[in-house]
């Protein structure tokens, strides 16, 4: 008798998940622990693993579907055997076609633009060509119709899809469509009819798009939206001397980068050191290792370091376990890791939670200083700047040339207040610009 496999709940606050692409196709044979599908959860892409033995009858979601979590997927059984039907909670929609657009494209006329009814008529249009399709990719009112995984397809191939043919329903265009097209095709096509028209001004480089929303990008705003409105944010900022910081590092390199691993060889990068002495400041002033639980606070015996990692999608916060615990050394290493497992979206749901800390970083866009929203339920964010070169009045009155990193704090006023925030930096400043204790 055949298995249905479920849409799983990878997190705690997953409920639809986007089927992204089938790692089996119908009538693979598949055994217990193979892969079969990877899915975007609100979280991160991660892969779809069967617990049985048999042969893959049936696929029950296209690739780019959004799937209720509980709803099959597919279908395992004999090979021959006849698939089961599935029963959806959603209705069907092949690539995410549900999607508000397809509404939109519904709207009477009198929902659009009050100037559209001032407009002079258009001039009658020429006779379509007896070759024509019978369907075509754009709407009555000039708007393309296309699924969101075919518009984002589209724009990272830069290819115009004014210049495709939908083969979906009514001529929408589906992600086939998109990946059979070639970047330029809408450029060549039209060169016969432009080598008998004038020189035209050279095409614009900005566009307008419609980009989908992912589940990822979904959770993001979800959470910071709850941060931002829930929790009252209070900011603070130091300046720090980051000499000894740049000096400490490029010492470290100038022995360690160039040995082969197994001899220890290594690279830190700034945000390596900032991670360790955030981890070594939380010593010090215990207190801003808080959370806000509704009915108490909670003071946490680790500090569980999470940081910021910019992806395509938006920005995820992998976490260190026990920060406090490890030297600059592991601490690198776990960072590398995790970063390449975010920027491949394989981390897992407990790789990025249970954060009681965050770092961000922006210095290496040259941002020298910023205020991050907090990670629920975190009592504070960090927000590191660069390093910038500008004058400085040093022990001896003197104007010199000086190395100014600015450090912010955002703190949730409900947890900590001020002088705990204010504390914290002191101390992270203390340990940044004597870093060497870091190593001890």
């Amino acid at each position: 008798m055949a298995t249905l496999i479920d849409m799983p709940k990878l997190s705690d606050t997953m409920t639809v998940g986007t089927l992204v692409k089938w790692l089996k196709n119908e009538g693979d044979a598949i055994s217990s622990g193979d892969m079969i599908a990877e899915v975007e959860t609100d979280k991160a892409t991660m892969e779809v693993e069967c617990f049985d033995d048999g042969v893959l009858i049936k696929q029950y979601a296209a690739e780019g579907t959004e799937v209720a979590v509980g709803d099959a997927i597919a279908a395992i059984g004999e090979e021959g055997e006849e698939a089961p039907a599935a029963e959806s909670s959603a209705p069907a929609a092949s690539e995410s076609e549900s999607e508000p657009e397809a509404e939109a494209e519904a709207e009477p006329a009198a929902e659009a633009p009050k100037e559209a009814s001032k407009a002079e008529p258009a001039p009658a249009a020429a006779p379509a060509p007896a070759a024509a399709p019978a369907t075509s990719s754009a709407s009555g009112n000039g708007r393309i119709k296309a699924s969101p995984l075919a518009k984002k397809i589209a724009a990272d191939k830069g290819i115009d899809l004014a210049s495709i043919q939908g083969s979906g329903p009514g001529g929408r265009i589906v992600k086939a469509d998109v990946e059979n097209a070639k970047p330029g095709s809408a450029a060549s096509a039209a060169a016969p009819a432009a080598a008998s028209a004038p020189a035209a001004a050279p095409a614009a480089t900005l566009e307008a798009l419609d980009l989908p929303v992912s589940n990822m990008r979904k959770s993001i705003a979800k959470a910071l939206v709850g941060s931002k409105t829930q929790a009252p944010h209070f900011y603070l900022q130091i300046e720090v001397d980051g000499g000894p910081l740049a000096k400490l590092r490029a010492e470290l390199n100038a022995k360690l980068a160039d040995l082969p691993k197994e001899h220890g060889g290594t690279k830190f990068t700034v945000n390596d050191l900032t991670l360790k002495a955030a981890a070594e400041a939380v010593r010090r002033v215990p207190a801003i290792n808080r959370s806000w639980e509704g009915e108490s606070i909670k003071q946490h015996p680790n500090v569980h370091l999470a940081f910021g990692v910019a992806i395509d999608d938006g920005l995820v916060t992998p976490v260190i376990r026990a920060a406090e615990t490890k030297g600059l050394r592991e601490i690198g290493a776990e960072a590398k890791v995790l970063i390449k497992k975010a920027r491949e979206k394989k981390l897992t749901p407990n790789e990025m939670s249970g954060s009681t800390l965050t770092v961000t970083n922006l210095g290496m866009f040259g941002i020298s200083d910023f205020y991050g929203i907090i990670n629920p339920n975190n009592a504070a964010i960090l927000s590191i700047g660069a390093t910038i070169k500008k004058p400085v009045v040093n022990d001896k009155d003197e104007v010199v040339v000086g190395q100014v990193m600015k450090i912010g704090l955002s703190g949730d006023h409900r947890t900590i207040d001020g002088a705990v925030g204010a504390q914290y930096l002191q101390a992270l400043k203390e340990i940044l610009e004597t870093p060497s204790v870091m190593l001890v």
